[in-house]
């Protein structure tokens, strides 16, 4: 079926004609035409191609009838498109011939004009000529007399109007004193506008100054029946006298009689509630309760709130502009609270100290809720002034309105230079410009208050932070408790500074909204680093002499000839176990920063959000909270810069991986820390607790050394090297034994791979390898290859210190440390043993020169090489002349070797 009509559809593609109009049916038209109803065409092909009495149901299908009615489909698009093609080519053919027509027609249209033009000039011409000379200086002479009428008759009503300012004071006075509020308002407004006569003239001056005291009159004649009358609420009255203060421009002075009285229970509220937390201290009666300043704030916000619905309906019954008016109303009713609210925040923050964050967030929410009761009166109000002209209010028009409302837009501090405008005012919308200006005229004086402590939110933090481990660390009871506990708590300890910093980051978007977020990392990385610097301390300080750990296994079998004593083992597992405490307290680290990384990905999204759309994004609760932070000296290019480098970074989507499993994924794209002093400072307890346990490791070799230097072996006059016969015959010596204390020393140092080999597993030897004495990343890399190649494994990079070893990386541990204790020690031997020698005798040089090859030998077999050891061990096995040689080979004016001048001072040479 589908071959015979994809023939079919070829046969009529060749010969396109009748043939094709008259097999493909008339419906096909209708259904091409359909095609202009939709926007998808994958939605037409389907409504096409589906029967009417299709069941949704159904999963059969006939394919056989699907593909007849595609092939006739295609063959109806086909010929439509032709037929679209012929047409398209038939206007165009159209429009290209009636173009130059087109230009003749323009060009005709020209001549003709020019035609007429002339044609008018020369018949205004001889209409000119018509007239004779008589009549026209005739209507030139009316001409000028009615021009001199006019200015006769508006010198006349100037003049009237100069005339009635003689009787001006005695009519408005009269009218104050019959009560004509009304029509002694419109007379001061007449007599006003014929002000302009008197200007740059000297009756200007007097005649102001009688207005301004006609008007004051007026104004005190009113003040105290428009006081009872807001105070009792009569509407109609209180609209009449807003239209008599419009009248002689006294609008402001009837906008504060009004607001003062509506505030007035709302700031006895405030001044005579008394407050435990705040001061100034507020006296009265003991039955009075007291509340802290958070409670107190609800509740004043709630009564607040009240008074704005009643006054909603009257407020929309008086003026024309209530939106303006209430957003009025609420900010001189923020700004004549005595005393202020930044007063009481700065007195409320000082009562509460170190934890004053937190309290401050408790009473910003409370603002935040009140702002959001404001915001839905400010909908009703406007969804209640959608009308053009409300019928409370006749004779008020509109353009009145848009006149104040552009005044009060000049007046509000919300169009300060600098700000962020919406397209909408940019082009020059007035009502949107209008709009703004009302809802955050308001709500700026509310949240301005909070801006100083909001700016300062970093050091709030801190101090936050800091009571918080100040509170652990005071009821900490470690010295009571026994050292093997250590470890523990310092977990245990950890668990809750990290559950006290989580907290932070609800604190800096509850406070900030993600402004303070440069603080928020600062504050973090100083409380890490001081809690971890508590612990490095402690660990310096105590000796762990105390420690009561039992005796091990390891104590009595096979390393019984290590020389380690059973305090020994036990401050050897006390330093490895705080050392894997530290290994899960930088898991925890990592972990809590990759948390840390999401929330500000978090504040850089919603950022980026505000400023593509920050009509319907805002960052903050309200407008005008997110204008003051956008602002203020929070929003600085280091945040910008931190926001950046975060979102730059790679953030792992899935959240539920593990710790170690963020570590290394951080570690595989060298994300940079973003607590970066933790981090050095765990690194810092980490080595802290590696050098308790070298100290410990290697106490019974230093104890071997510790007579070492004052052996009488070094001021022996024999010479070892050579003996002599009894026929005073001296026969030379090829070698000389080391002595005992280089044995047992050596001995020791053999016997430190075996110690490791029991310690293999333990992670807590795998951890800040890179902070080990001796130790750098470069060593590291160089071990890591090595071993690779002694295996027969590919070489590949890694960060050993943080990852958890293998049996591969359990030698590359072992190596790691074997060289540190290498090190370390003979660092001990060279640096303060053997220059604590007094002097040397040939024999005691031979001597000495035998025992330092012979370590020199033992410490190779760990790995370890030592400069300052080969300089000793060379410099000590030369002559008198060899060593002079030395001396004077030396370069002169620069600093002597130190271990050349120590020999060469302990031999004699110098």
């Amino acid at each position: 079926m589908f071959n015979v009509c994809t023939r079919q559809v070829s046969d009529y593609t060749c010969c396109p004609g009748s043939a094709i109009q008259m097999t493909i049916p008339t419906l096909n038209n209708q259904v091409v035409e359909s095609l202009e109803q939709y926007e998808d065409a994958i939605s037409w092909i389907n409504d096409t191609l589906s029967p009417p009495d299709s069941n949704l149901e159904d999963n059969l299908v006939d394919l056989n009838a699907l593909d007849h009615e595609i092939t006739q489909l295609l063959t109806a698009l086909d010929i439509a498109a032709e037929d679209t093609s012929a047409r398209l080519e038939r206007i165009i053919d159209d429009v290209s011939r009636g173009i130059p027509r087109l230009a003749y027609d323009l060009h005709f249209m020209k001549d003709g004009a020019s035609t007429l033009r002339n044609a008018l000039v020369g018949v205004l011409q001889r209409s000119r000529d018509a007239v004779p000379k008589e009549t026209n200086a005739a209507l030139d002479n009316l001409h000028h007399l009615d021009t001199i009428k006019g200015r006769m008759e508006a010198s006349r009503e100037v003049l009237r109007e100069a005339e009635s300012w003689s009787t001006l004071e005695h009519e408005v006075t009269s009218l104050i004193v019959e009560k004509s509020y009304a029509k002694a308002a419109d007379r001061l407004s007449e007599a006003n506008k014929s002000m302009v006569v008197f200007q740059n003239t000297p009756e200007y001056d007097p005649r102001r100054t009688l207005m301004v005291n006609l008007q004051n009159q007026l104004e005190a004649a009113l003040s105290t029946a428009l006081v009872s009358a807001i105070n009792s609420q009569d509407l109609a009255a209180c609209r009449d006298y807003y239209s008599i203060f419009s009248t002689i421009q006294r609008e402001p002075e009837f906008r504060n009689y009004y607001y003062a009285s509506r505030r007035s229970s709302i700031i006895s509220l405030w001044q005579n509630t008394p407050l435990i937390d705040c001061e100034p201290v507020i006296t009265v009666s003991d039955n009075a309760p007291a509340y802290g300043f958070a409670d107190f704030l609800a509740k004043f916000y709630a009564q607040f709130i009240s008074v704005l619905n009643m006054e909603r309906s009257s407020i929309s019954s008086i003026f024309p502009d209530p939106s303006t008016t209430i957003s009025q109303f609420i900010s001189s009713t923020m700004t004549s609270l005595q005393p202020t609210v930044t007063q009481r925040l700065t007195s409320y923050s000082s009562y509460h100290g170190e934890s004053a964050l937190i309290h401050l967030i408790s009473a910003l929410r409370v603002t935040e809720e009140f702002a959001a009761g404001v915001d839905k009166i400010m909908e009703k109000i406007k969804y209640a002034a959608s009308t053009p002209l409300s019928p409370l209010q006749p004779g008020v028009t509109s353009d009145k309105a848009k006149i104040h409302r552009r005044r009060s837009s000049r007046m509000s501090i919300s169009l300060r230079p600098g700000q962020h405008r919406t397209s909408s005012s940019i082009m020059g919308n007035d009502k949107a410009v209008s709009d703004s200006v009302e809802s955050m005229e308001w709500d700026q004086d509310l949240f301005q208050p909070f801006l100083d402590f909001q700016t300062d939110y970093g050091s709030l933090e801190r101090r936050c932070l800091e009571n918080s481990l100040f509170e652990i660390i005071s009821n900490d009871t470690r010295e009571k408790l026994q050292a093997s506990d250590r470890p523990r708590l310092f977990r245990e300890r950890a668990i809750d500074i990290f559950g006290i910093a989580e907290n932070s980051m609800v604190r800096c978007n509850s406070f900030t909204y993600g402004y303070g977020s440069v603080g928020l990392v600062n504050a973090l990385d100083g409380f890490f680093q001081s809690f971890f610097d508590t612990w490095t301390a402690d660990i310096r300080t105590d000796s762990f002499g105390s420690s009561q750990i039992a005796k091990t296994s390891l104590t009595e079998t096979d390393f019984s000839d290590l020389d380690y004593t059973a305090q020994d083992w036990a401050n050897i597992q006390l330093s490895l176990h705080l050392l894997s405490s530290g290994r899960t307290v930088f898991d925890r680290l990592c972990s809590f920063e990759a948390r840390l990384r999401a929330y500000l990905s978090q504040v850089a999204a919603r950022f980026r959000l505000s400023l593509n759309d920050p009509s319907n994004f805002l960052v903050a609760a309200t407008k005008g909270e997110s204008q003051l932070l956008e602002q203020s000296t929070l929003n600085t290019a280091e945040l910008h810069s931190l926001l950046t480098s975060v979102e730059t970074d790679w953030t792992p989507r899935d959240t539920q991986f593990s710790a170690s499993q963020r570590l290394q994924t951080q570690n595989a794209v060298h994300l940079e820390p973003l607590l970066e002093s933790a981090r050095k400072s765990l690194s810092v307890f980490a080595q802290a607790c590696q050098t308790v346990t070298i100290k410990t490791i290697l106490s019974p070799l230093q104890n071997h050394l510790s007579g070492y230097a004052s052996s009488s072996v070094w001021i022996s006059p024999a010479d070892p090297t050579q003996t002599t016969s009894s026929n005073d015959l001296r026969v030379p010596t090829f070698s000389l034994s080391h002595s005992e204390t280089i044995q047992r020393v050596a001995e020791g140092l053999l016997n430190l791979p075996r110690l490791f080999e029991v310690y293999a597993d333990d992670d807590a030897l795998a951890f800040s390898l890179e902070t080990l004495p001796f130790v750098d990343p470069e060593m590291l890399q160089t071990l890591t290859e090595q071993t690779s190649d002694t295996s027969g494994q590919q070489s590949h990079r890694r960060r050993p210190s943080y990852v958890k070893p293998n049996a591969m990386d359990a030698e590359i541990v072992s190596s790691a440390w074997l060289i540190s204790l290498g090190h370390t020690f003979l660092d001990h031997l060279t640096a303060e043993i053997l220059p604590s020698i007094p002097s040397l005798s040939v024999a005691g040089a031979a001597q000495l020169a035998s025992d330092l090859e012979y370590l020199s030998n033992i410490v190779r077999a760990l790995n370890v090489e030592h400069n300052n050891l080969d300089k000793w061990k060379t410099l000590v096995s030369l002559d008198a002349n060899d060593g002079a040689r030395a001396l004077s080979e030396s370069s002169p004016g620069s600093p002597l070797d130190p271990v050349l001048e120590r020999v060469a001072k302990l031999r004699g040479w110098r």
